[in-house]
């Protein structure tokens, strides 16, 4: 893929576009992205499963960078943190969970965004980024996300990036406290893929 520059996978992935570097989280990072959460809190909350008391926390924050390596190494979830790649500051996060190998060949996506960097086409080519590195490197034949019918944002970044809507499944995730309904999108390897700031024919090197 022409916007997407693969440049480590050993022992952790590391993904390069012209704007934006994704790599996996460390404990280095924790400050940083405390920080972020908090500020985005209330951004946040509405979209996401009830955060715990201590969710902030480094102890937890390393609880989750060693759960992490974990799966990384089994092979079962690739967690990035976006960075803007000129100054390397933190703009959210994006994750490809839940890897499926035999006969399904599946991933799910799932992504936040940073209050203050919202708005400005960085997830879309995050996802986009991800998407790739899925398909062309590790070689799924296909992804899956979900997100509740009022993210009016989300289904704008799914539509861009080439996600097609599949379905609405009933009570699939507790997010904010409660059971919600989620709209179903799928992406396959093969389907035009865009980063959101060109035609998805050019972004898939066709």
């Amino acid at each position: 893929m022409s916007f997407l520059r693969v440049v480590s996978l050993d022992p952790l992935p590391i993904l390069r576009s012209e704007r934006l570097v994704l790599r996996v989280p460390a404990l280095a990072d924790h400050p940083e992205w405390a920080s972020l959460r908090e500020r985005s809190r209330e951004y946040l909350e509405p979209w996401e499963p009830l955060w715990p008391d201590d969710d902030l926390s480094r102890p937890a924050f390393r609880r989750r960078i060693k759960r992490y390596l974990n799966e990384i190494h089994e092979g079962s979830t690739y967690p990035f943190l976006v960075f803007d790649g000129r100054n390397r500051q933190m703009l959210g996060g994006i994750t490809l969970a839940q890897v499926r190998r035999g006969v399904t060949q599946t991933g799910t996506i799932g992504y936040w965004m940073g209050m203050p960097h919202a708005g400005r086409g960085h997830m879309t080519e995050a996802v986009a980024m991800v998407a790739g590195f899925a398909f062309d490197t590790l070689k799924l034949h296909r992804l899956e996300a979900a997100c509740l019918p009022s993210n009016a944002a989300s289904i704008r970044l799914l539509e861009k990036v080439g996600f097609s809507r599949e379905g609405l499944a009933r009570s699939y995730l507790c997010i904010a406290g409660a059971w919600r309904d989620h709209l179903l999108w799928g992406l396959v390897a093969g389907d035009p893929l865009s980063d959101g700031r060109r035609d998805p024919r050019e972004a898939r090197g066709r």
